[in-house]
């Protein structure tokens, strides 16, 4: 074979800034019988064996995460997870990371997550049906937050609403630990038929390997490998690698990708998203036991003189990579051109196992496929457990006047009303919507249907820090919760688990402890992972993020009418607390109330109990279905008085709630864990409270709906007040009058 020899001799400087161990350089020796890589070569090892494309420091710990049940179709391992929702149909989800691009250029990192997701779930033959997202930033007063805030939102709403896919959901948050490092999590779902579902392992020596999509250029080069690294004073440095997107030619390749999927004319397809045509490439030949040989001379281009190298690790947006039966290059050329999008034909299979690229009929990489995407390093970093805080009485929390408590937290960055955030997004497109946001969960219909798929994100940072162990499993009991209260079947999860620097033993046991959390409220909840994605090294100068594992869940409401909301309905309806233990205060450790209003993050977050959060959920699931409430709300941040308000808002009908007894601001404001807020007629409320009682779930009246305030014996906050705080810290934040 006529090789190209390297340009230059390897050297340690180059080992060093393609993010690889001297430790790992010595095993691509190995793996290379001796011989020294070349450039294109390293190149190729240093993405595919990168934090962001190899899990090499968490997937010993990810295995042990329950991925199957009697509804799972397809779990981790794929571009994204399927689950079975009944009628021949199929759920494809998954949520991933674009921390890193999107503090560097915030527009384009978050458009271009956005579009790297939306891949992901077409390219296994589902329509995409909605978007959600999980966004973090740093304190509003930090001088980059407003500005990160601004660019995030444009680029997620300026590339959903381009596609043509409604943004249903998510979360904001803010904190001081994101001042360097956001968080951008991107999550889509889509829908497809189960005998219509599309996988990457190539299969068949000699068959054709097709590029599509968009032209190569020199955007996002080593993007894998700056994602699997600390941020420093560099980072501006670093805006080359972040990808530019194109929302409309993701549009074309989503119709083209559609019809081409409805011939048989497809082997294997895959997104070329993180380290672009080399992991694709190199995943597709390697779950397939097969070899493959690209003629590189044959990528289409968007710039001139492009190497191997940057061909290979450009993260270019908008491609694809697929597999097709001998005989359907024509049929398949004609569709992509018929959508003005580029086909080209730049390899094919072989059976050697090994990748050989040439350029101009000369090799310029020849390495063995299985060693390097199966032989990537797997590392059992050391752990030290976080130190556990101990719980707080409510006796050691100060007690303000429940009226201004309230105000304050209903008008704080982590509770007021999201809709500056949410209008900027096209949530109707696509005519299914069904719940739009601001409750617990987006409701999307099924088309044509009466089903539909319930869907949400969540998780609290503060209770994680605190106690990774019972931090995950909140997050995840926080989405089956949220499900729950829109009255949806919770089926499984898809996660995004950020963390800093693993090579920490602190930090690698947040990851550890919140897995092992996960894995628990998973398994107790017949909640299963499906796909996931992990991104660490989210620190900037040696400071790290709160653990943030973000949990996606889906679920499945069987008939639409009877899907719950929270807004409070009509005056004179009882309001009955449901799953509240008995004998607790109101638990004030890690609450937003200490944050906010005492200015202390201390305590231990609230514990959860999976065989109590089970419990009382399937129960109030019962009610909705049975037709028995007539709105549902599940307590979380800020706690019953929070809820009671957030209700009030969404129905602009006030409340008249009983003296709650005991330390009030515990009772009020306390995050005691799996319960809900309920509302019922008269003939349905005792009622309510008596099958309580039966099935051993707390179920307890506490006021009536009516009136234009929150009120409690001693006084009120009216609705108008509350609207007013509630809605206006957005607007007023981001025009920069804050």
């Amino acid at each position: 074979m006529n090789h190209a020899p390297p340009n230059t001799r390897i050297t340690p400087a180059d080992i060093k800034s393609h993010g690889l161990s001297d430790e790992e350089y010595a095993r691509i020796l190995g793996i290379l019988d001796g011989r020294e890589p070349n450039l294109v070569e390293l190149g190729i090892f240093s993405v595919m064996w990168s934090e962001h494309c190899s899990y090499k420091s968490s997937k010993r710990w990810l295995k042990t995460l329950p991925t199957k049940a009697p509804w799972v179709i397809c779990g981790p391992g794929e571009n994204a997870g399927v689950i079975d929702i009944g009628d021949g149909l199929a759920a494809i989800f998954k949520m991933e990371s674009h921390n890193h691009p999107s503090f560097i250029e915030p527009y384009q990192g978050a458009a271009t997550g956005v579009g790297g997701i939306l891949r992901d779930v077409f390219t296994m033959g589902a329509r995409p049906i909605a978007n959600m997202n999980a966004l973090r930033f740093g304190s509003p007063d930090h001088p980059k937050t407003r500005h990160l805030v601004s660019g995030v939102v444009a680029g997620i709403g300026g590339y959903g609403n381009c596609v043509g896919v409604p943004t249903v959901g998510g979360e904001v948050n803010f904190h001081p630990s994101y001042n360097g490092n956001i968080l951008v999590n991107a999550m889509t779902v889509g829908l497809a038929r189960q005998d219509k579902i599309f996988y990457s392992a190539a299969a068949g020596a000699g068959n054709p390997v097709v590029y599509v999509g968009s032209k190569t250029g020199r955007d996002g080069i080593h993007g894998a490998t700056m994602a699997s690294a600390e941020f420093g004073a560099d980072s501006e440095e670093k805006r080359p690698t972040v990808q530019v997107g194109d929302p409309f030619t993701e549009k074309l390749l989503i119709e083209a990708c559609m019809e081409l999927m409805a011939t048989d004319a497809i082997v294997a397809i895959q997104d070329m998203g993180a380290a672009g045509l080399t992991s694709s490439s190199f995943e597709m030949a390697s779950k397939g036991g097969m070899g493959v040989q690209l003629d590189l001379e044959n990528v289409p281009t968007r710039e001139e003189g492009m190497t191997p190298y940057e061909m290979m690790l450009s993260e270019s947006q908008e491609r694809m990579l697929i597999i097709l039966k001998p005989g359907k290059e024509d049929l398949a050329r004609r569709i992509f051109e018929k959508w003005e999008l580029d086909f080209a034909i730049i390899g094919h299979l072989t059976d050697t196992g090994r990748m050989v690229l040439k350029m101009n009929g000369t090799v310029v990489c020849d390495l063995p496929i299985d060693p390097l995407a199966q032989a990537s390093p797997e590392y059992d970093r050391p752990w030290v457990p976080t130190v556990k805080h101990s719980e707080l009485a409510a006796s050691e929390v100060e007690a303000v006047d429940w009226r201004e408590a309230l105000k304050k937290l209903m008008s704080c960055p982590d509770v007021a009303s999201r809709r500056w955030v949410w209008e900027q997004y096209d949530h109707m497109v696509m005519t299914d919507t069904a719940q739009r946001p601001g409750g617990d969960a987006a409701v999307v219909r099924v088309h044509r249907t009466g089903r539909a798929l319930a869907i949400t994100t969540d998780c609290t940072p503060r209770y994680v820090k605190a106690d990774p162990f019972e931090g995950g499993k909140q997050a995840v009991a926080e989405t089956w919760r949220n499900l729950t209260a829109v009255g949806a079947r919770p089926l499984a999860i898809t996660d995004n688990l950020n963390f800093g620097n693993p090579e920490k033993p602190p930090i690698m046991g947040q990851i550890v402890e919140a897995i092992k959390g996960i894995g628990a409220a998973c398994t107790a909840l017949d909640y299963p992972v499906v796909s996931g994605n992990v991104s660490l090294y989210n620190e900037t100068d040696g400071r790290p993020i709160l653990p943030t594992p973000a949990i996606g869940g889906v679920g499945v409401l069987d008939d639409i009418e009877r899907m719950a909301t929270i807004a409070f309905k009509q005056p004179d309806e009882y309001i009955i607390v449901i799953g509240q233990r008995t004998g607790d205060d109101g638990w004030l450790g890690q609450s937003l109330y200490l944050r906010e209003i005492c200015g202390l993050e201390s305590g231990a977050p609230p514990p959860v109990d999976l065989a109590h959060e089970r419990k009382a959920g399937d129960f109030v699931r019962a009610l909705i279905q049975s037709g028995r409430v007539t709105a549902c709300h599940d307590l979380a941040d800020g706690g019953l008085a929070v809820a009671l308000a957030e209700m009030a808002l969404a129905g602009n009908i006030g409340c008249r709630i009983n003296d709650p007894g005991g330390p009030r601001h515990a009772r009020l404001f306390g995050e005691d864990q799996g319960r809900y807020l309920v509302t019922a007629t008269v003939d349905f409320a005792s009622e309510i409270v008596r099958d309580g009682l039966a099935q051993a779930v707390s179920a307890y009246t506490i006021g009536i709906t009516g009136g234009d305030a929150i009120a409690l014996p001693d006084g009120a906050v009216t609705i108008a007040e509350l609207r007013r705080l509630h809605e206006g810290w957005f607007p007023t934040y981001m025009s920069g009058k804050a």
